[in-house]
């Protein structure tokens, strides 16, 4: 899709949709692909294996029962993570209803008390269970084989409804024995999905079932029908291997980048009261984290060029461990692809999204990057005569040139000196323990939900656990599903912000439904000794980002688990998220959800529009950034030969972004993305932006906060899912298919050059 072209044209190829992502292969005949559609959907930073999972990203993840009943044997005690414990300072109060009825959910919460020997066991023994149903439907005669005697999407909801919160433990346990079991159990549920994939026994019974169907003139639904389509996995076990050790490694990354007091002039004292302190020769040094909430105000704030240099690098070269293990899953991926008889990997996986194909993809990146560099390197002048400025004023040398630990420094200095808007003092106005329970109470109000804190136990104290109702329910039949927030940084947790929709909802046989749970994973910065956790504007606007997963994972209502609220295609699934993000720029918003921690006013109008006049301020360097990571994901995918990916990753960085690097790190061993189902797929969210606009400009611009527009979006785009084609739900909502008018307009003003 060109920017100027509309984006209503695009549709999906008629193949089933819903292949394996993260890098599993797929025939495209025959077989619904039984337990290989696990997928993700995740913000900015996908776990690299998981982000499948994780809201990023899109997920078929799916059902409930068995997992939330089933007994378990009592664990150790020191495998045990229960909320029941004292609770940790940083979790967050939240305001009771006392107007609604205090009401039990119709489906108890999951367990979180397992030990390794449960998951090992609980993992092992659906294996068997699903591969007993497989045995089962592949010895049915052809005659007997129907929509209904197949079962597979049964089969399907029960098993992950199993193993997929036994997955999620490697994400957020503290203890390492839970964490290695979870890795070691996903191992297994990949591997099983070799052997499903491959069975044609059960894909023989499928297809005599899809002529029976046909002969006796038997009529599906819409989603039905979209469960039949043909798919076929062609997994390989290895691949899955090295996408989970990446995972790993990405997970219990711990290094630290250490400083003296001095180099750390211009960070906020806030900040640096969180380092840990430690004497060495004498010397007091400060231990940085690569966590976020450490390491970023570095770039943003440290004076001394060589300390933002030395950060910048250690942060660039923490997972170089990833980079032979990226190397090999590129390989195996141009081997599978081969065996598909696809040109390349980024054309397999881009066949089944809107953008159809990878010229398409790189038509749409290319015409970006030729409309932003003209933008780009205008700002890049301005930027770097403030750093000759500086440089000249504090006698420090300067080469001429504009370095990546130079960007976000130079870039807060410029919106300080052109708006008089110091980044730190907005932040005094977002205090965690407001903001968090406000944007909550936002989306409940535009939603038409509620949520009501459950005291139950979780897998770590931090962790919160919500039950989502309808406003206004009376009885059971008014639950939504249930919610958990996980916010805090701790060590060896997933390392940036993430939803997983570990269960989904669906229609059971007995026409009961399956209700949904969400977890979103963040790291919000912790309260110091001198301040309570606050949060940066940039922070609130990510947690209104992952809320909108949460809530497309929770108010989907579809009848079959695969194509439960994120389960949609890959470069639409961002796009709801990010229409959201506009809320965290409108005033009122802005108002309602600020409160300074000390004086408890909110942000004066003066201060929310220079915050809302710096939103499109340096646009063109961002998003020619967003261009480097999705032309380094394409290129990566489309070459046919291997090649050296550190230089790549480092030559690609400098021509598109327009920042030198300095010393070369392996910083493609730790873009998670494409291994963790964004594999050819990164332009998803630049590409999705062209629907966040115009959804957002036609729709809510107006009233941002009105309820009825809340469930027009609701019905339209969330209740669907991934059921119906990502078009026809864009055309129900905005009454006319979609366009990038909105989306060109955003980024370059009424001289856009949008051709309408």
């Amino acid at each position: 899709m060109s920017l100027t072209a509309h984006a209503g044209v695009l549709h999906l190829s008629p193949l089933a949709r819903r292949r394996a992502l993260l890098g599993w292969g797929a025939l495209a005949i025959g077989f619904a692909a039984h337990h290989t559609s696990l997928s993700s959907v995740g913000h900015v930073v996908t776990n690299p294996a998981h982000a499948w999972r994780s809201i990023a990203g899109y997920s078929t993840i799916r059902a409930v029962t068995p997992f939330l009943r089933r007994p378990l044997t009592a664990p150790s005690q020191t495998s045990r993570f229960l909320s029941s414990r004292p609770p940790a300072q940083s979790v967050i109060s939240f305001a009771k209803s006392h107007n609604m009825p205090q009401l039990t959910p119709p489906q108890p919460a999951p367990s979180w008390n397992h030990s390794a020997e449960d998951i090992t066991r609980l993992t092992k023994e659906a294996i068997e269970k699903d591969r007993q149903l497989q045995d089962k439907i592949a010895a049915l005669s052809h005659d007997q084989c129907n929509f209904e005697s197949l079962a597979l999407a049964d089969g399907e909801a029960i098993f992950d409804s199993i193993t997929e919160p036994l997955s999620f433990y490697q994400n957020v346990s503290p203890s390492k024995e839970i964490r290695d079991a979870s890795n070691n159990a996903e191992v297994l549920v990949r591997d099983f999905g070799v052997e499903s994939s491959m069975r044609l026994d059960v894909f023989e019974a499928k297809a005599a079932a899809e002529k029976n169907i046909k002969a006796s003139g038997r009529e599906l639904n819409p989603e039905e029908q979209r469960l039949d389509r043909k798919e076929l996995t062609d997994l390989k076990k290895e691949l899955s291997q090295v996408c989970l050790e990446f995972s790993k490694n990405f997970n219990e990354e711990n290094g630290v980048v250490s400083f003296t007091l001095e180099e750390l002039k211009g960070i906020p004292a806030d900040v640096i009261s969180g380092y840990t302190k430690r004497t060495v020769d004498g010397k007091e040094l400060y231990d940085v984290t690569h966590k976020t909430p450490d390491i970023f105000p570095l770039f943003k704030y440290a004076e001394a060029p060589e300390t933002r240099k030395k950060a910048h690098e250690s942060y660039e070269a923490r997972l170089e461990i990833n980079a032979p293990l990226l190397t090999r899953a590129l390989d195996l991926r141009r081997k599978i692809t081969v065996l598909l008889g696809y040109k390349t990997w980024a054309d397999y996986v881009t066949e089944v999204k809107m953008v159809k194909n990878a010229a398409n993809v790189e038509t749409f990146l290319n015409d970006l990057e030729q409309k932003l560099r003209p933008v780009g390197s205008k700002e890049r002048e301005t930027l770097l005569a403030l750093k000759q400025a500086e440089h000249k004023e504090k006698n420090l040398p300067f080469d001429g040139e504009f370095y990546i630990w130079d960007y976000r420094y130079y870039d807060r200095k410029f919106i300080e000196q052109s708006l008089s808007l110091d980044d730190s003092l907005v932040k005094e106005y977002f205090p965690v323990s407001v903001v968090v329970p406000t944007i909550l109470e936002i989306y409940q109000n535009l939603l038409g939900v509620r949520f009501e804190e459950v005291k139950g136990e979780t897998w770590h104290p931090d962790a919160q656990m919500f039950a989502v109702w309808e406003e206004g329910a009376k009885d059971e039949s008014g639950f939504v599903g249930y919610c958990y927030l996980d916010l805090f940084p701790r060590e060896f947790k997933y390392s940036h912000a993430a939803v997983w929709p570990l269960l989904p909802g669906y229609a059971q046989h007995d026409g009961k439904r399956s209700y949904p749970l969400a977890a979103m994973v963040a790291n919000l910065a912790k309260s110091t000794p001198d301040r309570p956790a606050l949060m940066r504007h940039d922070d609130v606007v990510t947690f209104f980002h992952e809320m909108g997963h949460v809530f497309h994972g929770l108010l989907s209502h579809t009848q079959f688990s695969r194509f439960h609220g994120t389960s949609v295609a890959r470069d639409f699934v961002e796009a709801p998220s990010q229409m959201l993000e506009n809320w965290c720029w409108e005033p009122r918003v802005l108002e309602k959800m600020s409160s300074h921690y000390e004086t408890k006013k909110p942000l004066s109008a003066e201060l929310i529009e220079k915050i809302v006049k710096s939103r499109y301020v340096n646009v063109g360097l961002f998003y020619l950034r967003q261009l480097f990571f999705a032309k380094f994901d394409l290129k990566v995918h489309t070459d046919q030969e291997a090649t050296d990916y550190t230089a790549l990753w480092n030559d690609l960085r400098t021509a598109i972004s327009l920042v030198k690097g300095g010393k070369p790190g392996a910083g493609q061993g730790s873009f998670g993305h494409i291994v963790g189902g964004y594999d050819a797929g990164y332009y998803g969210y630049t590409y999705s932006l062209v629907f966040a606009a115009d959804m957002y400009a036609t729709v809510f611009k107006r009233d941002p906060l009105d309820p009825a527009l809340g469930q027009r979006y609701r019905e339209s785009i969330l209740k669907p899912g991934g059921s119906r084609e990502e078009t026809d739900s864009l055309k129900e909502f905005l009454g006319r298919p979609s366009n990038s008018d909105a989306f060109m307009k955003e980024l370059f003003g009424n001289e856009s050059g949008v051709d309408t």
